[in-house]
């Protein structure tokens, strides 16, 4: 069973590579057909763009391959994925986001992965499908107060320590930041229970870091986010789908 897990996280994997491949080849036409935006779409000359690509192959590989409920090796390449972006995020000089991978992404991911695996693996699983749940009403109403603690605690530090302004300045900007870190939080942690709830917090990780790239101006990360709403979105629904057909 385990080479067959493995199998389909290089099938999808592959998959990954052929969307970014079809994603670059249509940004690199953009940018010959409108001069003004060489070097805007694809920053070759940043190592954190560099970094950024291999982060984002494995990232969709990675979802799309914990789209199976059972097929905990995903969480292999998400670990991949936390340590590309905490270097990524090293050259940009974002050491509280390197933190963040370090220390909270990839400790969720391990402990996904050994859940996973167990859930899988046990004698009873084998025999009963996975229908994936929803949060207990208790437990939603709970995350949504972690949402909003995080999101203060972010801002505060965002305006005090990182760009070190005035609280009525760049409200949306640091309002989004933190809103991607806090739904990226939860989501991370939710998904180790393999609840469909995680699936909803990525969606909005997708959809503040569009409105703060859009209000930045990085037209590449704008469509980079894009494809994670639609990848994110995707694996949401078939989730739901998948619940409702073992619920009849």
């Amino acid at each position: 069973m385990k080479k067959i897990l493995w199998q389909d996280f290089g099938k999808q994997m592959l998959l990954s590579i052929g969307i970014f491949s079809v994603l670059f080849l249509i940004l690199y036409i953009v940018e010959w057909l409108i001069p003004s935006l060489q070097g805007t779409l694809l920053q070759w000359q940043s190592p954190a763009f560099i970094v950024g690509i291999p982060a984002s192959v494995i990232g969709v590989g990675y979802v799309l391959t914990i789209r199976n409920p059972q097929n905990y090796i995903g969480f292999v390449g998400g670990i991949a994925m936390a340590l590309l972006l905490a270097t990524q995020f090293y050259l940009q000089g974002n050491l509280d986001l390197v933190f963040l991978q370090l220390v909270v992404f990839i400790p969720f991911m391990v402990l996904s992965l050994i859940r996973w695996r167990r859930l899988t693996l046990c004698p009873q699983h084998t025999n009963q499908p996975f229908v994936p749940e929803w949060l207990p009403r208790k437990q939603l109403y709970l995350s949504l107060i972690i949402l909003l603690a995080i999101l203060i605690a972010d801002y505060i530090l965002a305006t005090l320590v990182i760009q070190q302004d005035a609280w009525n300045e760049n409200i949306l900007i640091k309002l989004m930041g933190g809103l991607m870190i806090a739904s990226s939080t939860l989501a991370n942690f939710i998904l180790i229970y393999q609840k469909i709830d995680a699936w909803v917090w990525w969606v909005l990780y997708a959809l503040s870091g569009i409105v703060l790239y859009i209000l930045i101006g990085n037209i590449f990360s704008i469509v980079l986010f894009i494809v994670f709403l639609i990848i994110n979105g995707s694996v949401g629904i078939s989730w739901i789908q998948l619940r409702k057909s073992l619920k009849k």
